[in-house]
């Protein structure tokens, strides 16, 4: 008898909650019902006891209901489990529908998810799609205002263009951004200005720079469609040219001037190798030399050399320095 009034208390309890649960959903369920977009009790209360924001689901059906777009509550709610953003979802589903936007709701969550924690949405992707945005290239926060090229002729030409694009829905996930559209764009750019012959034609005709740029498909595998590409302003810069020559010039004269001093170096080396080599031989001589009284006084000993002989030897010596002597007066040979 006890198990059996216990049974009951529990059951009633049980009933009770459920009871309380059903009472809070009541005001959602109405207010479902009323905008023309019910939902079932039994699914307000899953909602519920999943923890997710019945109000949330049940105003995010009511807005695409009115809209003209059914959207069922677990649609929604699926979207809100995986970290979605539910309102700006269905507002961009909304306006995609208005504008005549081909937008399925499954390609409208994955734009959502994609752009999460990058700063764009889902709103600003189809805004986008419908009203051009315009891209300034290069981008100011990057530190840089102008693209720089070099014509054909040595002069520098700065670039500033504007990009206007449209958002491609069916690229934008998995698709190319803004800086890589800027970084292409910049390319073309200096590879259509390093193209010219001179600096004057790009200053003539700097609509040519954009045609260029145009046609070669920038925009592909990019989540954008480029519309036009404009020249906002073009400038003259630097004579990189003539600044090129002129290092050239002075790493020619560098490397001649080296090549000089090697050459005198070599030629102060050589000379000193020149002045040792006579003072070698002046040694030599002056070895040769020291034998020759040697050689006398050898011969003097040995008999081969007498003592007239000697003295004829100084005779013909001391005629000789008389001879020289006259034949060059101040001692100049």
């Amino acid at each position: 008898m006890s198990l059996t009034l216990v049974g009951i208390a529990i059951l009633g309890l049980f009933v009770l909650i459920l009871g309380a649960i059903v009472f809070s959903l009541i005001g959602a369920w109405v207010k479902a019902l009323f905008n023309g977009a019910p939902i079932p009790m039994s699914k307000l209360v899953a909602l519920k006891f999943a923890s997710i924001p019945y109000g949330l689901i049940v105003d995010a059906r009511i807005t695409a209901v009115r809209a003209g777009i059914n959207l069922d509550a677990d649609q929604i709610a699926s979207h809100f489990q995986a970290g979605g953003n539910v309102v700006p979802t269905v507002q961009a589903l909304i306006a995609a529908q208005k504008a005549g936007i081909e937008l399925g709701w499954d390609r409208a969550c994955a734009i959502d998810l994609a752009t999460k924690g990058s700063g764009k949405s889902v709103v600003e992707a189809v805004r986008t799609s419908v009203d051009p945005k315009v891209i300034d290239c290069p981008n100011p926060e990057g530190g840089r205002t102008t693209i720089d090229g070099v014509a054909k002729d040595g002069i520098q030409v700065k670039v500033k263009a504007r990009v206007t694009v449209r958002t491609n829905l069916d690229r934008f996930v998995g698709g190319a951004k803004e800086e890589t559209i800027i970084a292409r764009v910049g390319e073309g750019i200096v590879t259509t200005i390093g193209s010219a012959e001179s600096y004057k034609s790009v200053l003539e005709s700097p609509d040519a720079i954009s045609k260029t740029v145009l046609k070669r498909g920038l925009d592909v595998g990019s989540a954008f469609e480029i519309l036009s590409i404009d020249i906002a302003d073009v400038d003259v810069g630097e004579n990189v040219g003539a600044k090129l020559q002129e290092a050239q010039a002075e790493a020619n004269k560098n490397m001649a001037q080296a090549q000089a001093e090697i050459r005198r170096a070599a030629a102060v080396a050589l000379e000193q190798e020149m002045k040792a080599r006579v003072q070698e031989m002046q040694a030599k001589v002056v070895e040769a030399q020291a034998q020759v009284p040697l050689a006398q006084a050898e011969a003097f000993r040995n008999g081969r050399l007498g003592v007239m002989d000697f003295y004829r030897m100084e005779n013909v010596q001391a005629d000789t320095q008389m001879r020289s002597s006259i034949a060059h007066p101040e001692g100049k040979k």
